[in-house]
């Protein structure tokens, strides 16, 4: 049986009420998704789209002290265990949690972001789960790629970055959508759990126009992955 609780060094997440609970994808995501840097951006925005737990969210306004961050999802019990988390952390009055189906364009219609995160449902043509909750929060019935990259292009700042995190196999598809969406990629991170086995996930950013793109690996356990979980580690 999953936790209810995971406890970081700065704040702690409830998870009970949500379908989705923690796990290596979304903390790998929060602490490797570009922030913005601070300059000339004092009052700069952070989105995290289907945000859960608020997990993310509350790792990213630890990691950019200066940017406001809203986490949004369409589970209303998604929402109400986010809230409680973020009203229970030191970032609560830097971190707003919304409810609604970013899909709809009215939805943040006039915000743009300069760093926008999801762990985004991939499953695709695979039987659906019983759980309903979970059927959202993991098949691409609510938020497919396509509507994702559509959005992320309409709510990006000029230089902001979308970062996602997705199974090897999903990637293909993923491009492909942002390729269509007029998304370019600038950041690849491969995610191993064996150096003798290939990538099981990669972390992948995009921005609306094009740059040299980085390439990285990181193996679970290792030295580079410690020192990137370091600010956030469980107690």
């Amino acid at each position: 049986m999953a936790n209810d609780y995971f406890r970081f060094k700065h704040f702690t997440i409830h998870q009970g009420l949500c379908a989705m609970k923690v796990g290596t994808d979304g903390t790998l995501l929060g602490a490797w998704a570009a922030v913005p840097n601070g300059v000339g951006q004092g009052s700069a925005a952070i989105l995290d789209i289907g945000t859960g737990t608020g997990l993310i969210a509350l790792m990213l306004a630890q990691r950019c002290p200066q940017a406001q961050v809203v986490g949004i999802d369409i589970d209303a019990d998604a929402v109400a265990q986010a809230r409680a988390n973020v009203a229970e952390s030191p970032f609560a009055g830097r971190v707003t949690i919304v409810q609604g189906d970013v899909v709809q364009p009215a939805v943040l219609a006039a915000r743009r972001f300069a760093a926008i995160v999801c762990n985004p449902p991939f499953f695709e043509g695979a039987l659906l789960c019983p759980d309903n909750r979970r059927t959202v929060a993991r098949h691409a019935v609510s938020l497919s790629f396509a509507q994702l990259m559509d959005r992320a292009r309409h709510l990006l700042a000029d230089d902001g970055e979308l970062s996602v995190v997705v199974p090897a196999e999903a990637l293909p598809r993923l491009d492909s959508e942002a390729a269509l969406a007029g998304l370019f990629k600038v950041r690849q991170c491969s995610v191993l759990t064996s150096l003798r086995k290939p990538p099981r996930r990669y972390l992948v950013a995009f921005r609306l126009h094009p740059a040299e793109m980085e390439i990285s690996e990181l193996a679970i356990g290792s030295e580079r992955h410690r020192a990137l979980m370091e600010k956030f580690s469980v107690k």
